[in-house]
């Protein structure tokens, strides 16, 4: 029996492991899921070893690495896999047409909190692994499984871990499920990341609620004072108006305009699914541009005042607002930071007080895809699915891909099974279980296309 037999045998207990993982609420973001998130990491641990792996579970200030490794150093080459067991917190739960970690299949969907991003994409890897191993005996070399429980919170820990293993690790390559393809039946290999400033802007006014009628015009409004400082970060022409933003943003290429608009993408079909009334952004650009290719920035939430049912008249003490801004290269996170701050502050009126966080951030990535690497994975892509792949970037960011880029220097692969519209961070987040099938199926096509394409023919182990 070879790899794919195994896994199409084996299909159905693999779902229902997978809905195992999705049922614990590994929420890195809040407190109240520490042991939950630790719970995961065991979990994961105790599969990897089953799967043949040996494994460690590692201790950081934060939630714990998970490392699973296969030692073979006679043969082949360093392969390190990447991915989280952390989640984004399911609120708001009243959206849900279902309860976010109780996995529900449904139309070929499922649907679960950490379905796609990234439980769903790290386990087929876990399945790739034990169908190679139960068939094969061994991997093609030396794989290095690294999962972290913080991804979701701007992986503040792993670099110090990765960093402890820098010079007896030293992968050839680093391959990475966290991404997805540009439409269903396409597989696709990301070749760019946006990068990341994310804050939280603090505006306090007076010592408590006030009186709106009695007070109001006579004190400065907080949640005023921060509309009309949020109001000055975009302008009408959808262009972002912090001085010196775009002083390394380089220009799109006519060629790369070309393959952009040659890709597989339905632009009116995009809208429908996340169901806006019409699509928007920066002046002069198409959708896919805007969102993989030019920069951005969005308010991620608001607070201020009284916001329950009913009337209350009152003039807030305090406003908050959470802001995320996307970056391309040549951008630096830290130059965004500093200079959006500093652009804030002065928008600030008399009157009120602003303090702004930083909450985490990382630099954009992309990569030229070239060499043995990136046609192994075409080629086991195209087993997969079918077809060859298409090279797509991705909107979001990754920020451990530039700290791997910067540690190891070596090729990075994005190889993704997620969907358009697949709700990640949102309510019903969903993941295609045919993907997850393929995906595993692709995976496992990849060890064995490994060392024909580094030149040692067809050899198995």
């Amino acid at each position: 029996m070879d790899p794919i037999a195994y896994l199409r045998q084996e299909a159905r207990r693999f779902r229902e492991e997978w809905k195992e993982f999705l049922r614990i609420p590994s929420v890195s973001a809040q407190s109240a899921h520490a042991g939950d998130v630790r719970r995961a990491a065991e979990w994961l641990a105790a599969r990897l070893k089953r799967a043949g792996l040996r494994v460690e579970v590692r201790p950081t200030p934060g939630h714990p690495v998970v490392i699973g490794t296969w030692e073979d150093r006679a043969h082949g080459p360093t392969l390190l896999v990447y991915g989280h067991y952390d989640v984004q917190p399911p609120e708001p739960l009243d959206e849900w047409d279902s309860p976010p970690f109780e996995p529900t299949e449904r139309d070929g969907r499922m649907v679960a909190r950490g379905a796609v991003d990234d439980k769903g994409q790290l386990f087929l890897h876990v399945a790739a692994i034990e169908a190679v191993l139960a068939t094969r005996g061994a991997l093609p070399g030396r794989v290095i499984l690294v999962a972290e429980g913080e991804e979701e919170i701007g992986s503040p820990h792993l670099e110090n871990v990765l960093r402890a293993d820098l010079a007896r690790w030293r992968p050839d390559v680093v391959l990475v499920s966290d991404t997805s393809m540009i439409a269903p039946g396409w597989p696709s290999i990301t070749v760019g990341l946006r990068g990341l400033v994310y804050l939280e802007v603090r505006v306090q006014g007076p010592r408590s609620d006030l009186h709106s009628g009695v007070y109001g015009g006579a004190v400065v409004n907080p949640a005023n004072a921060l509309a009309k400082m949020l109001a000055a970060l975009v302008d009408e022409r959808g262009r972002i108006a912090i001085p010196g933003f775009y002083d390394r943003v380089r220009d799109l290429a006519p060629e790369e305009r070309a393959a952009l608009a040659a890709l597989p993408f339905d632009e009116e079909a995009f809208r429908r699914e996340i169901g806006a009334p019409a699509l928007g952004g920066e002046e002069g650009y198409t959708t896919l541009e805007r969102r993989w290719v030019r920069p951005s920035l969005d308010v991620n939430g608001l607070l201020s005042g009284y916001t329950g049912e009913g009337a209350k008249t009152v003039l807030p003490a305090r406003a908050m607002a959470k802001l995320s801004m996307r970056l391309v290269p040549d951008q630096d996170y830290r130059d965004i930071q500093e200079r959006t701050i500093a652009y804030l502050q002065s928008l600030a009126p008399v009157g009120v007080e602003v303090e702004i966080v930083p909450l985490h951030g990382g630099n954009p990535w992309a990569v030229t895809p070239q060499g043995p690497w990136f046609e192994a994975a075409a080629r086991a892509l195209e087993r997969a699915f079918g077809r060859r792949p298409v090279y797509v970037r991705e909107g979001g960011s990754i920020p451990i891909v530039e700290v791997f880029q910067r540690l190891y220097g070596c090729p990075i692969l994005l190889v993704g099974f997620g969907l358009p519209g697949e709700n990640a961070h949102a309510p019903n987040e969903w993941m295609s279980v045919d993907n997850f099938h393929r995906g595993a199926e692709a995976i496992a096509a990849f060890y064995e296309e490994l060392p024909r394409a580094l030149g040692e023919g067809e050899r198995r182990w």
